[in-house]
């Protein structure tokens, strides 16, 4: 039986706290109908009678429970106890990413770029719902033993004004990771996710933070004033290639980011392949915002003193001269200031009837701006009702379609002009659509023919291969010197029928040469070898030979040979020449 003190819901026994954050306490538990293990996070008691606490814990669940993806955890459940919100997860074992780096450093960049890639397939699924995270950090991500990772807190919606950045034990966590747009008090977006990403990505490949200070408001400033520093400069085993995917992620305008979690998704996923890793560094134009402390300033009206207040000459000073024209005579100097007067007043004359025929609508009729919906992940049907209620139009007679590495067959991993672009009603939008799921074909070139056949036997059945020798000296024989037909870093269709040719360097073909019988067989033996060919050797079968025959035998003298003296041999893999002796 359960201790009745320990069970929430007459469901879930709780065994030990497992962990914290700002506004919640987590224990381990079990669920004993289903019998498993799950995690509770439960509201703080301080913080059930603040309607803000609890509205962001509930919009966190309902956000939560709205995602389904393997690199997301699983929300089970959600309620009220005895006064006490609380919300049932999956259990996670594993340490948090922020664990991971503390104790290890700097992680490889083939396991930061893995990992990465978990990050932004589950981010690109929230965004696709409509979900911002807000707070992706590496004390957000779990770890498992398996290498792979789990994101938490999905959907905490922060209140407006409820971040304060002085309160250094609640903030200092997600201040590093913290998208300057979001320093200057604007709304979080998709760009704000992939800032905090590419920080991450950042503190993965060097095994820290890029901005340090004593407190969040320093860290924020740094946020938005500070150049992002060089990761290869703190690890230079890291390729430009890898580099340019942060400094992308974290520019400073978002604009000037990557559209969408996928786009990031797609290039990071061949950024250590070799032809990239030398690429040129990426230069972003330099952006300038306004501080926090320029907005201060903005807010602090300016004072004129007033005459009461103005400062009075001292007495010893000379009283200004004002020159008075003589009675009688035309002021000298006011003419053209009066006519710049005139001019000035027609000119104002002018605009102010522009603006109000403009405003007005008689010269320029006011357009109706539409916002391009988010298409990404859609099928077609859906996108085209989407546009429809944006008074857009859906282009589905000049689709584009194209595999992918991870979308699904039916869905849109593109659009011209992007979601969000505002745009003129009636606009036409063009998309491009996943074909399937494509595999990328391998680089044989350098691979032993018969393994690389081999390979694609097992990887890419549908395949068909062919093979062409070409004489090349400077390759060992029976190695690939290039493939036609589909080249490396091609993706297809691994289920339709395809074709390649390996051209491989050709192996020696020699006549065996007639003097072999009669010489010993280490002396027959080293003739071939020296002509490129393998040998082996073989007792001669002597049970159908006479006494007589076998008393002319020499012993260890080459008695015949397969293939025969004047027959071609071509060297191959597992071919030989075999010499017969006594």
């Amino acid at each position: 039986m359960s201790n009745s003190k320990n069970l929430i819901a007459n469901r879930y026994e709780v065994f030990q706290h497992i962990g914290q954050g700002g506004m919640a306490d987590v224990f381990l538990a079990v669920d004993t109908i289903l019998n498993r293990q799950v995690a509770i996070k439960i509201l703080r008691s301080e913080l059930c009678t603040d309607a803000v606490s609890v509205l962001r814990f509930e919009r966190e669940a309902q956000a939560a429970t709205a995602l389904s993806h393997p690199n997301i955890v699983e929300i089970y459940d959600v309620g009220e106890y005895k006064g006490h919100h609380y919300i049932v997860m999956e259990y996670v074992p594993g340490k948090t990413l922020k664990k991971v780096i503390q104790q290890r450093g700097a992680l490889l960049k083939e396991e930061a770029v893995d990992i990465m890639k978990q990050l932004l397939s589950a981010t690109a699924e929230a965004h696709r719902r409509g979900i911002i995270h807000r707070d992706i950090k590496p004390q957000n991500v779990i770890v498992k033993s398996d290498g792979s990772v789990k994101i938490l807190d999905f959907g905490i919606a922060l209140a407006k004004g409820s971040i304060q950045l002085t309160q250094a034990n609640n903030v200092m966590g997600s201040v590093h990771y913290l998208a300057p747009e979001l320093a200057r008090g604007e709304s979080a977006t998709a760009q704000s996710d992939i800032y905090a990403l590419g920080i991450v990505l950042f503190e993965m490949l060097t095994g820290d933070v890029p901005f340090k200070a004593d407190s969040a408001v320093q860290v924020a400033l740094m946020q938005m004033k500070n150049e992002m520093p060089s990761a290869r400069a703190i690890n230079p085993s890291i390729p430009q290639s890898l580099e340019n995917v942060i400094i992308r992620a974290t520019a400073k305008d978002p604009a000037q980011r990557y559209r969408s979690c996928n786009e990031m998704l797609e290039d990071i996923r061949t950024c250590l392949r070799p032809e990239r890793l030398n690429e040129p560094k990426l230069y972003l134009p330099k952006v300038s915002h306004k501080s926090l402390e320029d907005l201060e300033e903005e807010k602090e009206p300016v004072r004129t003193p007033s005459r009461k207040n103005r400062p009075v000459r001292e007495e010893t000073e000379e009283p200004s001269r004002v020159s008075h024209p003589a009675v009688g005579k035309k002021p000298k100097g006011n003419k053209p200031l009066f006519i710049i007067l005139i001019v000035l007043l027609c000119l104002l004359g002018v605009s102010g009837i522009y603006l109000a025929l403009n405003a007005s609508g008689i010269l320029n009729p006011a357009s109706k701006e539409r916002e391009v919906p988010q298409l990404i992940g859609l099928t077609l049907a859906d996108a085209r009702t989407l546009c429809e209620e944006q008074d857009l139009v859906l282009n589905t007679d000049n689709v584009t379609y194209t595999l992918t590495e991870n979308t699904e067959k039916g869905q849109i991993i593109s659009s011209s002009p992007d979601g969000g672009t505002t745009v003129e009603e009636g606009t036409e939008i063009t998309v491009t659509v996943s074909s399937g799921i494509g595999v990328t074909m391998k680089d044989y070139s350098g691979w032993n023919i018969n393994d690389a056949m081999n390979d694609i036997a097992q990887n890419y059945p549908s395949m068909q291969v062919k093979t062409e020798e070409a004489q090349d000296d400077s390759k060992t024989p029976g190695t690939v010197i290039s493939q036609d037909g589909m080249a490396a870093g091609t993706m297809f269709n691994p289920e339709a029928a395809s074709e390649v040719t390996l051209v491989y360097a050709s192996y020696p073909t020699i006549t065996i040469p007639d003097d072999l019988n009669g010489k010993t067989i280490e002396e027959a033996t080293a003739e071939l070898e020296a002509l490129g060919v393998k040998v082996l050797t073989s007792n001669l079968d002597t049970s159908s030979l006479t006494e007589e025959e076998i008393g002319n035998l020499q012993t260890g003298v080459v008695i015949n040979s397969d293939p025969q003296a004047g027959s071609e041999f071509t060297q191959k893999e597992d071919n030989y020449v075999i010499l017969y002796y006594y």
